[in-house]
């Protein structure tokens, strides 16, 4: 880069400008790259509760069917009687500029489709179990899109983060140098310039 360059003084001004802003960028993706990897780490707390309820929730859930099934008999007729889930509702906010998104699921209380004379409490309490595990789902599968998002947002951050620290910085710093030291050999040179201008003039004066 030195040698496509030339050593002036507005060179150097704009050299040093644009290692400023390669510092400042820096700056701001390292503060972006920390924000954003203290979300994640609080995200993946998060998806392990949930995923620890969901499996307890549907480990009742089948328990619950496994009984139903067994003083019912099999119970398709009974569960083609539910309607497909259909209040699932997505937006996103934004998180340092990366777009989180946000499952809503209409929080209703459960409805029995199924007449009673067909099914007892035990069908009652796995249908009740399987709607929880249908809401808890919806929870994780936020969090988790979540976290490969931020995850995503991390790498590219400390890509462009690692290309400053690494290339540019060092390589306008070299450039300032190189300037800096050309402008002072100038310097030197005319300062020893003047003085033999002096003394040849002086040698006439005399």
């Amino acid at each position: 880069m030195n040698q496509q360059i030339s050593p002036t003084k507005g060179n150097l001004m704009d050299t040093k400008r644009s290692l400023a802003q390669a510092k400042l960028g820096f700056e701001l993706l390292d503060r972006k790259r920390n924000i954003l990897i203290r979300e994640v780490m609080l995200m993946i707390d998060k998806a392990k509760t949930i995923q620890e309820r969901i499996d307890m929730t549907y480990a009742e859930a089948y328990l619950a069917l496994q009984q139903a099934n067994i003083s019912l008999g099999i119970c398709d007729e009974i569960a083609s009687t539910v309607p497909v889930e259909n209040g699932l509702e997505i937006q996103y906010r934004s998180v340092m500029g990366v777009e989180i998104p946000m499952v809503h699921l209409e929080s209703t209380v459960p409805q029995v489709y199924y007449g009673f004379e067909s099914s007892n409490s035990l069908l009652d309490e796995a249908y009740f179990k399987f709607d929880a595990v249908k809401k808890l789902t919806a929870e994780l599968a936020e969090v988790e899109n979540s976290v490969y998002r931020l995850a995503n947002a991390i790498r590219k951050t400390q890509k462009r983060a690692n290309a400053l620290k690494n290339i540019m910085i060092p390589r306008f710093e070299e450039t300032v140098k190189f300037i800096t030291n050309a402008l002072d050999e100038k310097d030197r040179e005319e300062f020893s310039r003047l003085k033999v201008i002096k003394r040849q003039k002086s040698s006439k004066a005399g």
